[in-house]
C-alpha cells in the first residue's frame, strides 16, 4: 500500500511569512524573505529534505556493513535556473564520515546504493533534469 504523507502550511498574515505543520506534527516556518528569524524557504526545505534522505540511507548501509562510524555530516548546494520556474539544475552533495577504520569502498557503495536505489529525493532531482554530483571524505576519529 503506498505511503501518503501531509503538510499543512497557514499564512502567518504578513509578506510571504508561512507556519508549516507536518503529519508527523513537526511544525516550522517558511518564507519567501528567508532569515534566521522568519525561517527558510521552501527551496531550500527541499534541499534539505535530499540531504536528509540521503543521510539516513548512508548510516543505514554503513551500519550494516559494520563500519565504526561515528558521525555522518551532509554538505547539500544547489544552483538554480535564472527562469521561471527556477528549478534546481545542478546539485552537490558533500558527505563526511566520522569514524575509526571506515572503508571508503563502504562509503562509496553506500553513496552509489542511496542515489540510485533508496533516495527518493535524490532520484526525483535526477529524473526532474537536475545534475547530482557527490563526493566523500572520511575523517579518522580515535
Amino acid at each position: 500500500m503506498a505511503k501518503t504523507n501531509t503538510a499543512k502550511l497557514t499564512w502567518k498574515g504578513k509578506n510571504l511569512h508561512f507556519r508549516g505543520k507536518l503529519g508527523s506534527g513537526y511544525e516550522f516556518d517558511v518564507s519567501g524573505q528567508s532569515n534566521a528569524e522568519n525561517g527558510g524557504s521552501a527551496m531550500e526545505f527541499f534541499l534539505a529534505g535530499v540531504a536528509g534522505c540521503t543521510a539516513m540511507d548512508v548510516v543505514h548501509v554503513l551500519r550494516k556493513k559494520r563500519e565504526n562510524v561515528s558521525d555522518v555530516e551532509i554538505e547539500i548546494s544547489g544552483v538554480r535556473a535564472d527562469e521561471i520556474p527556477s528549478v534546481y539544475t545542478e546539485v552537490d552533495i558533500l558527505y563526511i564520515v566520522r569514524g575509526k577504520n571506515v572503508s571508503a569502498k563502504a562509503v562509496e557503495q553506500a553513496i552509489e546504493l542511496s542515489q540510485t536505489k533508496y533516495c527518493s529525493a535524490s532520484i526525483m532531482f535526477k529524473q526532474a533534469g537536475a545534475t547530482v554530483r557527490t563526493d566523500f571524505r572520511i575523517e579518522e576519529m580515535g
